[in-house]
């Protein structure tokens, strides 16, 4: 599998991308105050994602993918620069909105499967749409749907507990597409698993790209990483490599 390292992509602050272009980040920082001392977990980080791109970010402990993760899914704003998703600049906007944009735009997928341990597969998938006033009916339609595309239809009405840890992701990943996102945004998705059952945890994201949706996918696992089409690397805060991998 040969690799073909990317160049920086032209960009042009405070001009929307293309309608191509899902994700761009410009000149982005991340400053964080200690005291007296000022610490760049991210400086000047700069990319594109197409839609339907498969994107890998890797790095060690402390080199900013984690950072870098939490300003792609808005569960956090840049000290400066400019990040674009679906053709919003959503490193302007309050709260509030990022809260809109989080559940309308983005799925997540978690290490540790975040599942409520009381309630059903089914009322876990279907726990966005509640949150953004579905009506019963089409919600439960939806998660039933959303379950059976990974393949846990005849387990919808089990409750955590009563799941394998592969089973309990599979949900995880079926509440994550149950709003049909623009962006699957995952963090370590292996790393609670045994390797088989990651292996067929990553199956299942390669069906799901093949299927159009757009995964960006955060781990420090090389054999995880090889698995996108596309690996940034992260160190010190910067991207160190951006390789095309098929």
């Amino acid at each position: 599998m040969g690799l073909e390292l990317l160049s920086s992509p032209l960009q042009q602050p405070g001009v929307a991308p293309p309608d191509g272009v899902l994700i761009r980040t410009h000149d982005l920082w991340k400053t964080y105050e200690m005291g007296d001392t000022q610490v760049h977990a991210l400086s000047g980080v700069s990319f594109e994602v197409q839609r339907g791109d498969y994107l890998a970010i890797m790095g060690p402990s402390g080199s900013g993918k984690s950072t870098l993760m939490n300003l792609i899914g808005c569960l956090d704003t840049p000290t400066r620069g400019e990040y674009w998703l679906n053709g919003r600049l959503v490193s302007e906007l309050s709260d509030d909105e990022l809260a809109y944009i989080r559940n309308k735009e983005i799925g997540f997928v978690f290490q540790t499967f975040n599942l409520l341990g009381r309630s059903t597969a089914l009322h876990n998938v279907e726990l966005p749409l509640i949150y953004n006033g579905t009506p019963a009916e089409e919600r439960l339609q939806r998660a039933r749907e959303a379950l059976q595309r990974v393949e846990l239809g005849s387990r919808m009405h089990h409750r955590p507990n009563e799941l394998s840890g592969g089973q309990r992701q599979r949900v995880a990943i079926a509440r994550a597409l149950v709003n049909n996102p623009s962006l699957l945004l995952a963090d370590e998705p292996t790393g609670n698993l045994d390797s088989a059952t990651g292996l067929e945890i990553m199956a299942l994201f390669d069906r799901l790209h093949q299927a159009g949706n757009t995964i960006v996918l955060v781990t420090h696992e090389h054999d995880v990483a090889v698995r996108a089409h596309r690996i940034i690397h992260i160190r010190d805060g910067k991207i160190d490599r951006d390789e095309r991998t098929r």
